[in-house]
Order: structure tokens, then C-alpha cells, then sequence
């Protein structure tokens, strides 16, 4: 199978072009051939009974005479053969290589027979006449030697060429429209996504570059479709985060203006501002983060860390959210050491177990541990909190997605958090995953290199 549109292409343009041309030269030659072969024959023909006629009516000398000096002798050669096999000629061969006369063609002819035959060129051949003289029978053989004339080989080339030239038109036409129809397709699916409809079925099934550019289509126009999703998604969650803290501010801030607050009001009105404009800094900050990841222009500053003892330090600086709620922390952290970034790992397990933390009931369990492989750290961190639905598992690394949706005024975040988990992990060489039962825990599996590779 040709998977290459370029010599897909070529060799059909070949293949009709040479097909054209057989299947032309076969018509051609089959309409011309047999006329051609006909005529030439018939003319030499009625050129030996010319001969014949002459030798009749005048003697015989006379008659060698005439015909050695007859014009036509330009395209023809004669000989008279005796029946001991010696021949006179008549007109120059001019390089042509006479035909041969065996002796079983002279013996037929001296008996009255007639010998004709046509050589391997079209249109030329000889013929072997008895010629009755006043002394005795002989043999007159007779040999074309031109071609047929100049104006009917021209005519016979033009019909060729333009049978060729249809011949080949209709062959590229048709495998044209086999090669063009894929292409018109896409174009048109291209202006229907431009005019924002996404629905749209290709069903092409070809395995060449066009089969797979099909298929790339089909890939950009579904990212493209969740990418438009994710934009509504995106405006309708960042109003809301934006528009909660916003609103606080300028309600309190228009509480300020009251000259009867007491001084604790006013505090307390103060703390509520700062608090919702720290809120709507930390969603700018993470927006930032996340778009500096999502370029790779933010570069890996790596350095040799212990990851458990990492660890162990996120934890103990959580620990004002999960003191006071009674939630335990079970560890199993073996003494690993890795290439990583400090800063951006850091963010990993702050983020991932602030969200265990948060969705984690009062008094739960979260489990953290550290095995190691060959080349890898595999970190899981496990929690018994409310979990997380399957149909939101595959898209809660995306950007902006909430996946608790129903819990949103109870669990305050941005829907940014694991998508800057799944980008830092992603800079290292790493992979994450989760495991989830909704009402059962959230796991999170996160795999390390311990040299992650770096840009040369």
C-alpha cells in the first residue's frame, strides 16, 4: 500500500499518461494497420500488372527497356528471375535490404503460382508474379520500398496524439476526482468550524497522508470543541471567583463610610476586605503560574532534595487546616533522594494535600507514601474524603475544571490547583494519575524520575 500522497499522485499521473498512450497506440494501430498493409499491397498489385500489361504488348527487350526507365521504380525494386535461378534488377534499393526468395517461392511462381507476403514493417512487403515472355515463363518478384507518403503518415500521427490526449484526460479526470474528494471535505468541515459548528463527520477511510490528515482533523476538531467548553467554563467560573470577592469588597467598603461603627465593626470589616482581596491575589498569582507552565518559558532550577523529608515539611506547614479538624496523617516515607525543582515540587504536595485536606471529613485519614523503582519515585497520597464521580476523574488535570461543582460555595478554590500539579509534574518527566470512588477516598499516584532529563 502507497501511503504517500506525493508519489500516489505521481504514478497516477504515470500510469494514465502511459495507459492513455497504449491503449491509443493499439486503437490506432488497429484502425490504420490492416488499411495501411491493404493499401500498399493493392498498389503493388496494380503495379506488377502494369509490368505485365508491358511485357505483353511490347517485346521483350523493349519492355526491360521501358521498365528500367519507369519513374515508379523510385519506390519500387524489381526482379526477373530465370528458372536457372539468375534474375535481373530494376531501381536503385538505396540502402533498403531487399527480401529474400527461397527457392520453394521461385519454383511456385515459375509453375503460374502467385507468392505474396508482408515483411515486419507496416505497409511494405513483396509479391511474386509469373511473367509469360515469347520464350518461356518467368518469375517477376516486386518489393515496396517507401514508406507510405508523407501526408497520410502526419494525418495517421495526429489522430494518435489525439487519441492519446483523450485517452489520458479521462483517466487523470476520473482519478482526480478520487484524489480531490477527501480535500473538498475537510474544506468544508474547515468553514463549519470556522463558523463554530463542531459537529461535523468526515468518514473518510483512506490510509494515505490524506486518511491521516483526516484523522488529525478529527483529533483538533474534538480538542478544539472541549477547548470551547472549557472557555465557557472558564468565563462562567472566574465571573463567579471574581465577582464573590468583588462584591464583598465593595459592600464592605461602603460599610466603612458609616461615622457610628465601632471600632471592632470596622476591624472586622477591614479583615473581610483584605481577606477577599489576598483571595482574588492568589487567583491572579495562579493564573500567572499556570500560563507561565503551560509556555515552558518558567525553567527548571533542579537541584539534589529529600523527598521525604519534603514531605514531612509541606505537611507540618499545613498544619493549621488540619489540626483543628482532628484529621490524621499516616506515613510511610522511605529516605529518597531525587533531581527535582524544590520550588515547583513544593507546589506538587502543597497543592494535592491541601486538596486531601479540604475534602477530607473531620477525623479522617490521609495516607502518604514513597516506594521506589528502578528509575522512579512512585508517591501516593490517599484520602477518605467524598471522592471524586469517574465521568470527572478524566478531566479534573484540566484547566479551570471544578469536578466537586455541587460543593463549590463550600469548597473555595479556582479549579486551577491540580492543573498546575499536572503541568510541574509534567516539566519533570513525570506522570500522575488518580484513583477515585465517590464517598470512598481519592488517591493520587505520582511518578518521578530521580534524574529527570534535561534540555540540551
Amino acid at each position: 500500500m502507497i501511503r504517500s500522497i506525493y508519489i500516489r499522485v505521481v504514478l497516477t499521473f504515470l500510469v494514465s499518461v502511459i495507459a492513455g498512450t497504449v491503449i491509443s497506440f493499439f486503437v490506432s494501430t488497429w484502425i490504420f494497420e490492416e488499411k495501411l498493409n491493404e493499401n500498399a499491397q493493392i498498389n503493388l498489385r496494380n503495379f506488377g500488372q502494369d509490368v505485365l500489361q508491358i511485357y505483353k504488348a511490347l517485346p521483350e527487350r523493349e519492355a526491360d527497356l521501358y521498365v528500367s526507365g519507369m519513374k515508379q521504380l523510385s519506390s519500387y525494386h524489381i526482379r526477373i528471375y530465370e528458372a536457372s535461378g539468375e534474375f535481373k534488377s530494376y531501381g536503385k534499393l538505396n540502402g533498403h535490404k531487399s527480401a529474400t526468395v527461397t527457392s520453394e517461392q521461385l519454383k511456385k511462381v515459375l509453375d503460374g503460382g502467385v507468392v505474396q507476403a508482408t515483411s515486419n514493417r507496416i505497409a511494405t512487403g513483396f509479391i511474386g508474379i509469373p511473367l509469360k515472355t515469347e520464350m518461356e515463363t518467368k518469375a517477376m518478384f516486386l518489393e515496396t520500398l517507401s514508406p507510405p507518403s508523407t501526408s497520410f503518415v502526419i494525418k495517421w500521427g495526429l489522430i494518435f496524439a489525439s487519441c492519446s490526449l483523450i485517452a489520458g484526460s479521462l483517466l487523470i479526470l476520473v482519478a482526480s476526482i478520487y484524489l480531490v474528494r477527501p480535500i473538498k471535505k475537510l474544506t468544508q468541515a474547515t468553514k463549519r468550524i470556522a463558523a463554530g459548528d463542531f459537529n461535523v463527520k468526515l468518514n473518510i477511510k483512506q490510509t494515505t497522508e490524506i486518511g491521516t490528515l483526516a484523522r488529525s482533523f478529527e483529533e483538533m476538531m474534538h480538542d478544539l470543541k472541549q477547548l470551547e467548553q472549557m472557555r465557557r467554563e472558564f468565563v462562567t467560573n472566574v465571573s463567579h471567583e471574581v465577582q464573590s470577592p468583588l462584591t464583598s469588597i465593595s459592600g464592605y467598603a461602603s460599610a466603612l463610610k458609616q461615622v457610628n461603627l465601632s471600632e471592632q465593626e470596622r476591624n472586622r470589616y477591614l479583615d473581610i476586605i483584605i481577606s477577599e482581596a489576598k483571595r482574588m491575589s492568589k487567583m491572579s498569582d495562579s493564573l500567572l503560574k499556570l500560563s507561565l507552565l503551560e509556555s515552558q518559558s518558567q525553567q527548571l532550577r533542579l537541584s539534589s532534595l529529600s523527598l521525604d523529608e519534603q514531605i514531612r515539611r509541606v505537611i507540618v506547614a499545613l498544619q493549621p487546616q488540619w489540626s483543628g479538624r482532628n484529621i490524621h496523617f499516616e506515613l510511610d516515607l522511605e529516605n529518597v533522594k531525587i533531581t527535582a525543582d524544590h520550588d515547583q515540587l513544593n507546589q506538587v504536595w502543597t497543592n494535592i494535600l491541601g486538596n486531601s485536606i479540604k475534602f477530607s471529613k473531620d477525623g479522617g485519614m490521609i495516607k502518604v507514601g514513597i516506594e521506589e523503582d528502578i528509575k522512579t519515585v512512585i508517591v501516593r497520597i490517599s484520602d477518605t474524603g467524598i471522592g471524586i464521580p469517574l465521568e470527572d476523574q478524566k478531566r479534573i488535570f484540566e484547566r479551570f475544571f471544578k469536578a466537586d461543582r455541587s460543593h463549590s460555595r463550600k469548597y473555595d478554590g479556582s479549579g486551577m490547583g491540580l492543573a498546575i500539579v499536572k503541568q510541574i509534574v509534567s516539566l519533570h518527566q513525570g506522570e500522575i494519575r488518580v484513583e477515585s470512588e465517590p464517598g470512598q477516598g481519592t488517591t493520587f499516584i505520582i511518578t518521578l524520575p530521580f534524574h529527570p532529563p534535561t534540555d540540551t
